[in-house]
């Protein structure tokens, strides 16, 4: 994993990246010379190529993160792949011809621009093949060396999707005296030799450390051996922090939190964030006024007249304090006639018609731009919840109130990484998500997640 202003990112999708936008600017080239090598001089006018091949490779790697064919836990085989390569393609081939209207200066030409798209599309297909293939390879991966095999460790044994456990291999589980083990025995080490000896026997590249008692049998020499002699040293937390793009409740503890990278928020960074939140809210208004009014005026003629259009409900923001949130009214009016809250539920009977399809393509959120530039909300944050909600939820989830410490989001890292909550048990797997984007806050990562808003919009997945 490379940290990229916060972020972990897999090495391995960096390299695929930089490949795919070489063969993408490569794929210009080509195109312009079989189209043009035996045209006369005088009717070559695509020169200069070279911003034109730039400007097609940033469209198609663009196009290719909005799809999610960079999630680092692609689980959809060859033929997942395949279809969203054809989605990004015809996305790619909408936005370039928009580009060549609006600058005829880019132009390549029908023929090259034809020629050059077809290589593209079937070179990033077959690099993509290649990837997938050597990506398992073994001796490509991290060894990793666990040192302990007991409740702590076992976190690692259980990720066995081939997406989860891609980039590295776990050489086996060191045996700690006094801990009990609970991994799978064959994967268990009972050294008779020091752990510097034993990891330069098994070629290891990091050490993963999962004692469960750090007070009693912790070899603090040993590791500083190991340290010294280059091999990598981490904590289990972080290595699955890294790993999984979350920080895990059940490992955590508070000094984690004081003492780790992260957590910091300056003037510069709130003065970025903010400028940030403004011009991409109003850019989105900009763009999707239209299509606001046309879903005000269904929810209107649907409701027979008279219901309301928006829904505003009290939510809880940054720093506990509450807000009025705006979103397009998608469920009856008497939808907690009772007076009960409650979540969601899928095929929920509350839900309009017109509701159902706003919830599936988020359009139902789009009001939640005035609460941005309103400066109750960010465009990307946590997902806000009602103040009987996060009462609850602080009392039975730890570290649930920690969210709060930021303004509360359209989307959020939470939102692309797990589907729709509507348990308790649901709000606990997203607050690991939510401390992740805490801890990692930066402004690429705010790119980042509305890049990959975009996939999940598209794909309609986790809406209720």
């Amino acid at each position: 994993m490379i940290r990229v202003f916060g972020h972990y990112i897999p090495r391995s999708f960096i390299m695929l990246g930089l490949i795919e936008f070489g063969l993408l600017i490569c794929a210009v080239y080509v195109g312009v010379w079989l189209r043009f090598r035996n045209a006369p001089l005088e009717l070559v006018e695509v020169e200069p190529v070279a911003l034109k091949a730039f400007l097609f490779a940033a469209v198609m790697i663009f196009t290719m993160i909005t799809v999610g064919l960079y999630q680092r836990n692609f689980r959809e085989g060859l033929g997942g792949m395949l279809l969203r390569l054809a989605l990004s393609a015809v996305l790619s081939l909408i936005v370039m011809t928009v580009l060549f209207y609006l600058f005829p200066s880019v132009f390549l030409g029908r023929g090259a621009f034809g020629i050059a798209f077809f290589i593209a599309v079937v070179s990033v297909a077959a690099a993509r093949a290649l990837f997938f293939r050597l990506a398992d390879q073994e001796a490509l991966k991290r060894r990793i060396l666990v040192l302990g095999a007991g409740k702590r460790a076992e976190h690692i044994s259980m990720l066995r999707r081939k997406s989860d456990r891609r980039g590295y291999h776990v050489v086996g589980y060191v045996h700690v005296p006094g801990e009990h083990d609970v991994v799978e025995s064959e994967l268990v080490i009972r050294r008779d030799t020091t752990l510097l000896e034993l990891a330069q026997q098994r070629r290891v590249d990091e050490i993963v450390v999962a004692v469960e008692d750090r007070r009693k049998n912790f070899p603090v020499h040993e590791i500083l051996d190991c340290r010294m002699a280059g091999i990598e040293v981490v904590d289990i937390l972080s290595f699955l922090e890294r790993q999984m793009g979350r920080v895990m409740l059940n490992l955590l503890h508070p000094s984690w939190l004081i003492f780790s990278e992260g957590f910091r928020y300056g003037l510069l960074r709130v003065v970025t964030k903010r400028s940030f939140d403004v011009l991409a809210s109003s850019a989105v208004l900009l763009v999707t006024w239209p299509l606001m009014l046309l879903a005000a005026l269904a929810i209107y003629l649907e409701s027979g007249l008279r219901g309301p259009i928006f829904y505003r409900q009290v939510r809880v923001g940054e720093n506990w304090r509450l807000f009025q949130l705006t979103k397009f009214r998608s469920m009856r009016t008497d939808a907690e006639s009772d007076g009960v809250a409650r979540w969601a539920q899928k095929n929920d009977n509350r839900v309009t018609r017109i509701g159902a399809f706003m919830r599936k393509t988020r359009i139902d959120e789009l009001p939640q731009l005035f609460n941005v530039l309103k400066g109750d909300m960010s465009f990307v944050g946590p997902r806000p919840e009602r103040p009987i909600f996060v009462e609850r939820l602080s009392e039975k989830i730890p570290f649930y109130a920690e969210r709060h410490r930021v303004k509360p989001g359209i989307t959020g890292w939470a939102q692309i990484c797990y589907p729709y909550g509507a348990s308790e048990e649901d709000a606990a797997q997203k607050l690991q998500f939510d401390l992740y984007y805490v801890k990692n806050y930066s402004l690429f990562l705010d790119l980042l997640i509305l890049l990959q808003t975009a996939e999940v919009v598209i794909w309609g997945r986790g809406a209720r």
